[in-house]
């Protein structure tokens, strides 16, 4: 049989198995961005809270700031497998089940990198606008949820939508424990006639069907998130019932 053949071989006994694991690959790619996401948007919140007039509150918060400078580091710092591996091993000691397992540990290795891109994004904000609101009476947590976030997720939806392409080919790193996603269902199907040459291309075009899909439906959504390039001002300052008609270029 040439390479062609044993492709169709594999994909037509084992269609069943690779099937699975895209789901579950999709699946801890979407959850475990979407919860990464709240972690980093809370981590990035409470990071950029001001110092205030009580000296105990400041010193509480520094520790606090200090642990989660330390959480962003150490999730950053070392690989998703070895994260894997003492995680499931070592903290729950293999008592949990694997997808459960799984989630919980894209989640917060993603909070620490979705904590840096939002804190970006609110710093990439004009301060002024936080000033502004301040001084309308704003809290810090009013000030960022109703001025800030709207413009800084808009900021960085291109980096959130990389971080979820990154997750999906980074579930491969969870068979360490036995997670039964892409990458694992392709090196069982491999094992069978030790093909696995053709079983990895199988995977690797299917992950990039993932990613390539992924990618532009996140194009749309930015574009969607950009609004109408045509607009209308209805009045103005002497006539209001003119109307004015701007264009992109011409709101520039």
């Amino acid at each position: 049989m040439n390479f062609f053949d044993w492709i169709w071989k594999i994909i037509s006994e084992y269609y069943p198995l690779f099937l699975k694991g895209i789901g579950n690959t999709m699946l801890i790619a979407i959850i475990g961005t979407v919860a990464g996401f709240g972690i980093g948007l809370l981590v990035a919140i409470i990071r950029t809270v001001p110092e205030g007039k009580n000296k105990v509150a400041n010193f509480f918060m520094k520790i606090v700031k200090f642990v989660l400078v330390a959480y962003i580091e150490v999730f950053r710092g070392t690989p998703m497998m070895i994260q894997a591996a003492v995680i499931y091993y070592g903290i729950v000691r293999g008592r949990m089940d694997l997808t459960v397992a799984a989630l919980i540990i894209v989640s917060i290795n993603t909070g620490a990198y979705m904590a840096e891109i939002i804190r970006g994004g609110i710093i990439s904000v004009d301060v002024g606008q936080t000033e502004g609101a301040m001084s309308l009476g704003m809290t810090h947590w009013q000030t960022m949820v109703h001025v800030v976030l709207p413009q800084a997720i808009r900021n960085i939806m291109p980096s959130v939508g990389n971080e979820f392409v990154v997750n999906i080919k980074d579930t491969s790193v969870l068979n360490v424990i036995g997670v039964s996603e892409l990458y694992f269902q392709a090196k069982s199907a491999a094992g069978t006639y030790y093909k696995f040459f053709e079983s990895f291309v199988i995977a690797a075009v299917i992950y990039f069907i993932l990613t390539f899909v992924t990618t532009r439906i996140l194009k749309l959504l930015e574009k969607k998130m950009e609004g109408k390039k045509n607009y209308t001002i209805f009045g103005s300052q002497s006539d209001f019932k003119s109307t004015i008609h701007l264009t992109e270029d011409k709101a520039r």
